[in-house]
């Protein structure tokens, strides 16, 4: 039997009324099914990175904090030494005040007799001495006096505006560092925000917020060179294990250029709190050439730097929430070594 024929419906034929909620009902069921089965717990689903993973991308953040702490360490170092060269200016600027005080106080005195004796008294004096040499003597030795107190303010003087004015230059320069220093330290907010966010991710990682969630230590050679470089590595292998605290140089925690000058500073020898400015107080030395007490360097722009204590080998203050700890100097890209003292 023939099928009955199919009837077209015009494109301009409004659907029927009892047709279209049932045509819409059901693409809601599809978009509901398919948004169920894409939000289905396997779906889309990714797999949690590895501690390993989660390393690498804290090495990564950590590239982009660490040149900011330790321009914080440059400028609060350079403000700190300004701040006591301005306090020895003025111990300096003190008794040149005083003496200039002293001599005008003299010369004022001088000053003060002449006017209240004025030239009739010295007339009448002389009249009633009846010996002019005498107070030839005495008007020549008056001027020399007055001339001799004249010198020594005029000399007084000038070394109280000498430092007055070394002092003006310091104290604007400890202002605008002053500046420098609190526009930084307003810094801390932001760079603790990250460091607390990489500790959130070691601890998802780890179940702790130390790095591994152990601590991680490795033995220094057993065999130390002498003198003050010999100290500096004891000193430095002495603090394995100690946390890393951004802008601190002991002696309970470090960052990297805090290690350094601390360790190098038992030594006798005194070092800047600025991976930078250790780079240009020590002298330049071959990686061929290197020996234990050496300082290592890493990146161009010379951000994170250890002590070099032989075998390949360096103790550093790594990154927060690590400890300060043996490692290879080649974790890193090597810029160069120097040799303080």
């Amino acid at each position: 039997m023939a099928n009955p024929p199919t009837q077209s419906r015009s494109p301009d034929r409004p659907i029927a009324p009892h047709v279209r909620p049932l045509r819409t009902l059901r693409g809601l069921l599809l978009i509901a099914t398919a948004v169920c089965v894409g939000l289905a717990p396997g779906a889309i689903a990714h797999a949690a990175p590895t501690p390993q993973e989660i390393e690498t991308q804290m090495d990564k953040q950590w590239e982009q904090l660490e040149p900011t702490i330790e321009e914080y360490n440059k400028v609060h170092s350079q403000l700190l030494v300004n701040r006591k060269k301005s306090d020895e200016l003025k111990r300096k600027i003190q008794p040149l005040a005083l003496q200039v005080d002293m001599a005008l106080g003299r010369v004022g005195e001088l000053a003060s007799r002449y006017y209240r004796s004025g030239p009739s008294s010295t007339l009448n004096a002389l009249l009633a001495s009846g010996d002019p040499m005498m107070l030839t003597d005495q008007l020549t030795l008056l001027d020399r006096l007055a001339r001799e107190e004249q010198q020594q303010i005029t000399e007084v003087v000038a070394a109280r505006d000498k430092f007055n004015a070394e002092k003006a230059k310091l104290d604007g320069l400890i202002a605008q560092q002053t500046k420098q220093d609190t526009e930084l330290a307003g810094k801390r907010k932001q760079i603790d925000g990250e460091i607390k966010r990489l500790e959130q991710l070691r601890q998802a990682a780890y179940g702790s917020s130390t790095a591994g969630g152990a601590l991680r230590k490795g033995p220094c050679p057993a065999t130390y060179i002498g003198g003050p470089a010999g100290t500096a590595v004891k000193t430095a292998c002495a603090q394995i294990g100690k946390p890393y605290v951004w802008a601190s140089n002991g002696p309970n925690s470090f960052d990297c250029s805090g290690l350094t000058q601390f360790a190098w500073g038992k030594a006798g020898v005194s070092l800047t709190h600025h991976t930078g400015k250790q780079w240009t107080e020590g002298k330049v030395i071959p990686r061929a050439q290197a020996r234990p007490g050496d300082l290592v360097f890493f990146y161009g722009d010379l951000h994170h730097m250890g002590m070099y204590v032989g075998n390949g080998l360096m103790v550093h203050a790594p990154r927060t929430g690590d400890f300060v700890k043996m490692s290879s100097i080649d974790v890193m890209p090597v810029v160069g070594f120097r040799r303080p003292g």
